[in-house]
């Protein structure tokens, strides 16, 4: 899996750094690092600017200056740039400058696009008799094939199953350590599988010296059946893009394709690829990178300026091109104050996001200082940072300091690395103490967090919105008991609020009350990103046992872990035996109890809960808990975090004040508080660090080491150019290079121009460009059809996104498009010469054989979502030249540029409807050969009309790729040249 020949393209074909670097702009920056084994590091040192602002910059607007710094080439990133960046708080909100990231991640959904628009380069440049070997990706490239998998075949299965942690017995059975598992409980012939898990994989875990255990009774079982039958249906389901992938992986340059079932691709950013210092040519610089998923922003807790970008944008970035953006305001985040004892990852999480979401920071950086990040671990830092689309942040950036650090070294770092990465970031002040304040940047704005006011809250009764913090847990329930029957009211009268009705259960009497727990189940997969919840109601689980508490065994308990990987790290860090104990034994992998599949409660339990109108009370760690949801007679439901459902099963109640109130007693009968079982935050963390942290480090080691039998297998081409099979329906050598010519034509004018679509305001790239099902009665199914495909077969516009001929057909193909020439939503337009109503397709294929050209006439925030590359590429392939809207989601109207569409924007006050425009008129738009960022150009309507609107060029990058095509025929003709 490594990047074919190791080589990293620093220049190759688009103009970039001289190639001596002491022609560099900047040489008298360069600086060197020696380490232990004499061996020299170079860097470019932004402090030998001499410039005091430097040591004032946020340290991610730091990374953007030494970025712009070493990429200096006077063409794509100028002095003047450099200047604008150092000059931040002055220029912020208003400069737009170029960043050139270290490297690019690609899932395979956005990949196959990207890679299949290089193959076809290679094809262009190969037919002018150029050498295709020129095509490779200049910027050091990573796709990750994590979607393709499906769970075909499973052998277990636990939809209502019986629960296990409930029942009479809850006393802790130690695992038998057999050859195999005994086959009970849904194991067939003795040989227990991977079941479904909620992330859509897999759920086998295979960690050296550890045996793959069976989920039902953690018995060491063989290598499972079903997970090789289910690679064995992805091989075959995906087969022509597997062998393209497979063809990538060695035809190109800079270039490293991680095969299916290694890792998801935020998995494998973050414990395989990601760096935080790299090294190219013998210089150290910062690891940074764009991704084609939003959740990029994870890898910014580990101190890594990273984000997501469109497909376009990231092809941009992958040929040599930086990314444009207005100079970011960094809000400052202050942490101060200590955590509470009890609250956990997940409420410092969701607390911290809560005062972001409120702090109004949209398309802002964040990046996070004080004494309280030091209390962060990292898992909670990239569980923070992944939650940038929640409160609409760019990237919420945390500094390497010393947590990091102690981090990588559970990791597959070596020594002489940590020393070197830890030698250079403190060299160019990117290394963060928190001790002293002279030492804090200055931001655009400050928000100060106490995280001591972050507090464990549950949510309840009825409602997930409703939430209360566990202090006063006990108060709020006594008052939801008087209350009128609404969203938390049950009204039971004052004179009933004490009822006690006894039972038997097990031979045993007990009593139950308002406010008794019958239900506690905890539920990992709203809590796999970040382990430590999972983590501090096992160690939770252990020293309630240890000190004698037990759950009442008419208690329904379970646990129903989201993946393998949870049962492996609860297994491996001790405290799975103690969790049984209590009744939160494992029950299997899916939903359980969110969804009411929770065994029957105990017919003397249930006739308690009607004798005395009952309140009882359900405890979960899950998502959903509306009443009557889990048990129709459990008619108040609480969501917690698990450690908070373990504390309530023990309880027996919810109504109860845990600073007060004991848990219960030990066997001395002395009281026991939950602050004496409860772990500490660094207790928690030191388990996950040397338990969890490090054995999936050493099982993504292994991993990468033994490789993937199925992807080692697979057979493809070793040409260099990529044998197309005409047959795919997959895979397509698509058309943008036609036509192609060693020159760059001067800006053609648009004549008599029709109108495609006459749409509205926010049409997003879903309506343009739909990612769903194929429907039948569409140009898409048609196609596939004409190959004689079932609608069976069709699979879904984003697996067959390697396919023009489909993606085409289905641009504008949403059944939600508005369309003002139709009158109704649906994926049909109006063919203006002939007054007929037809598929969008199929308009634009009559005017491209009455060579006619087309527009687009759009509202405001036209292309708004997700930036989706074929919302650019498909309107391209219709023979959309121009799109006349009130204004354009950024990032699309880059697209847009990015494949020589060129984006008109209405002057302010103007509209199609202020200008009295039908959208059946003929549109001429005179384009200046000479035309600038930002010009005014003129159009003339067959009506007779005549406006002025903007060509919205930001820089003369853009001018010049709109000149040449596109970014795509753009580094093809320089090439040809």
């Amino acid at each position: 899996m490594c990047r074919a020949s190791g080589v990293v393209c620093i220049s190759e074909v688009i103009m970039a750094l001289t190639s001596s670097p002491e022609d560099h702009p900047f040489s008298n920056l360069i600086d060197s690092i020696t380490n232990e084994k004499g061996e020299d590091g170079k860097y470019f040192n932004p402090l030998k600017l001499n410039d005091p602002r430097y040591e004032k910059l946020p340290l991610s607007i730091r990374i953007l200056l030494e970025a712009a710094v070493r990429k200096c080439d006077g063409f794509y990133v100028k002095k003047e740039d450099v200047l604008a960046i150092l000059d931040w708080q002055h220029q912020q909100g208003v400069a737009e400058v170029p960043f050139a990231p270290a490297r690019v991640l690609l899932q395979d959904f956005t990949g196959i696009p990207a890679m299949v628009d290089l193959a076809a380069m290679r094809d262009a440049v190969a037919k002018y008799g150029e050498d295709p070997n020129l095509v490779n990706p200049k910027c050091p490239t990573d796709l990750i094939v994590d979607h393709a998998l499906q769970i075909d075949f499973s052998k277990c299965a636990i939809q209502n199953a019986p629960n296990p942690g409930g029942g009479d017995s809850h006393s802790a059975k130690p695992p038998h350590r057999g050859s195999q598992c005994s086959g009970q409980r849904g194991c067939s012939k003795g040989v227990c599988s991977d079941l479904p898990s909620t992330s859509g994989k897999a759920t086998s875990v295979q960690i050296e010296n550890t045996p793959l255990l069976c989920p039902f009774h953690l018995q060491p079982v063989s290598e499972p059946e079903t997970a090789v039958r289910n690679q064995e249906m992805e091989l075959i389901r995906n087969k022509e893009r597997l062998q393209f992938f497979k063809w990538c992986s060695k035809a190109f340059r800079n270039v490293n394709v991680v095969p299916p079932d290694f890792a998801a691709v935020h998995q494998v950013n973050l414990e395989y690829i990601s760096r935080v210092v790299q090294e190219s040519d013998g210089f150290l610089f910062p690891d940074s990178v764009v991704g084609t998923d939003s959740h990029t922003t994870m890898i910014n807790g580990l101190g890594i300026l990273g984000w997501g970008v469109g497909g376009i944008e990231s092809e941009a970035v992958m040929l040599g091109q930086p990314v444009s953006l207005t100079l970011p305001k960094v809000v400052g985040c202050k942490l101060v104050g200590s955590i509470s004892a009890l609250a956990t990852s997940i409420d410092i999480v969701l607390g911290i996001t809560k005062h972001l979401r409120q702090a109004g920071i949209a398309g802002k950086f964040v990046e996070f200082f004080g004494p309280g990040v030091s209390q962060l671990s990292i898992p909670d830092r990239t569980t923070i940072a992944n939650m940038c689309p929640e409160y609409s942040a760019t990237v919420s950036f945390f500094p390497v300091d010393d947590v990091t650090l102690k981090h990588f070294k559970k990791t597959n770092f070596t020594e002489e690395k940590l020393e070197m990465m830890e030698a250079y970031l403190k060299a160019v002040k990117l290394y963060r103490g928190y001790q002293e304040q002279s030492e804090d940047p200055q931001y655009s704005e400050v928000v100060e967090i106490n995280l001591g006011s972050i507090v464990p809250h549950v949510s309840g009764p009825k409602r997930p919105q409703d939430r209360v913090a566990v202090s006063d847990m006990k108060q709020d329930f006594l008052s939801c008991l008087s209350e009128k029957v609404c969203f938390k009211g049950f009204h039971i009268p004052p004179e009933k609020q004490e009822t006690l009705v006894p039972f038997q259960h097990g031979g045993k009497e007990y009593q139950l009350a308002h406010g008794s727990v019958v239900i506690a189940a905890v539920i990992s997969c709203t809590n796999n990103c970040n382990p430590s919840v999972m983590l501090t109601a096992g160690l939770l689980a252990k020293k309630a046992v240890e000190v004698g508490l037990a759950v009442k065994p008419y208690i329904r308990t379970s646990l129903a872990p989201g993946s393998g990987m949870v049962t492996h790290y609860l297994n491996t860090s001790g405290v799975l035996p103690y969790l049984s104990q209590l009744g939160f034994e494992v029950i299997g992998y899916g939903c359980a109890t969110c969804v009411g599949n929770t065994a029957p409660l105990p017919e003397t339990v249930v006739g308690a809960i009607k004798q005395g109108d009952l309140i009882a009370c359900g405890v979960l760690s899950g998502n959903r808990h509306f009443e009557g949801r889990l048990c129709d007679c459990v008619r108040a439901n609480y969501l917690a975090s698990p450690p908070l459902v373990v504390a309530y099963a023990i309880a027996g109640t919810v109504s109860i004040d845990f600073e007060r109130d004991p848990l219960g007693v030990n066997a001395d009968g002395k009281p026991v508080f939950l602050s004496d079982v409860w772990p500490s935050r660094e207790e928690v963390q030191h388990v996950e660090e040397h338990t969890v942290i490090s054995s999936i480090f050493q099982d993504v080691g292994v991993r990468a080491e033994k490789g993937n039998k199925f992807w080692n297998n697979i057979d493809c081409s070793e040409s260099v150019l990529f044998q197309w099979d005409p047959k795919s329906t997959y895979i397509r050598c698509p058309p943008f290079f036609s036509n192609l010519t060693k020159e760059c034509l001067a800006p053609q004018s648009i004549d008599n121009a029709h109108a495609l679509l006459f749409l509205g305001d926010k049409v997003t790239t879903d309506h343009i460009s739909p990612a769903g099902s194929i429907a039948r009665v569409s140009a898409a199914a048609k196609y596939l059809q004409s190959k004689r495909l079932t609608p069976r077969e069709f699979n879904s516009y984003g697996a067959r996104r390697g396919n023009d001929a489909v993606m085409t057909r289905g641009t504008f193909a949403s059944i939600k498009l508005q369309n003002r020439f139709i009158g109704k939503t649906g994926p049909k337009t109006l063919h203006v010469p002939s007054g007929q109503t037809m598929d969008v397709f199929e308009a634009a294929e009559r005017y491209q054989k009455d060579g006619i050209p087309l527009i687009i006439l759009a509202g405001k925030e036209y292309g708004s979502g997700s930036s989706r590359d074929w919302a650019a590429k498909g309107p391209y392939l219709l023979g959309v030249k121009a799109v006349i809207a009130e204004s354009f989601e950024k990032i699309h109207r880059n697209h847009l540029v990015g494949m020589g569409i060129i984006p008109l924007q209405f002057r302010p006050g103007e509209t199609a409807d202020t200008l009295e425009l039908s959208g059946k008129e003929r549109f001429s738009i005179s384009i200046p050969q000479e035309i600038a960022p930002k010009q005014e150009i003129t159009i003339k309507t067959s009506s007779g009309k005549t406006f002025k609107v903007t060509a919205l060029f930001e820089s003369e990058m853009d001018v010049a790729f709109y000149r040449h095509g596109g970014i795509l025929r753009y580094v093809a003709q320089r090439m040809l040249q």
